[in-house]
């Protein structure tokens, strides 16, 4: 599988997914860590990918997505944005209404 079908296939498993530098509960950059710190506060499950453990993801996120740095929030396969993006989303609420819609569809799809 190349690195654009993994991509792919993991934006496809999760309607809210984070790759950033570490994880949510040892981030390895400020970024990161602010940048969780605002998903957490919306309560809802996300998923993440540790760009840092895998050197082609990293290099082939930034050509899939067309974005040079980290973190990069999508939600429903979209391209959400960087840090500066989702605090100024937190900031003004909306970043509680994608994060809330994506993950109502994902209770509707699922049966819950």
């Amino acid at each position: 599988m190349d690195i654009n079908d993994t991509i792919k296939q993991q934006l496809s498993e999760n309607p809210i997914l984070l790759y950033m530098k570490g994880t949510p509960q040892a981030p390895q950059c400020g970024f990161s860590a602010k940048t969780v710190q605002a998903l957490m506060a919306c309560g809802q499950r996300f998923a993440y990918v540790n760009i840092l453990d895998n050197d082609e993801l990293r290099e082939g996120l930034k050509v899939y997505s067309n974005w040079p740095t980290y973190p990069q929030l999508y939600v429903n396969g979209e391209l959400v944005g960087g840090c500066d993006i989702i605090l100024e989303m937190h900031e003004s609420g909306e970043l509680q209404e994608v994060v809330d819609s994506a993950a109502e569809a994902t209770e509707d799809n699922s049966g819950a």
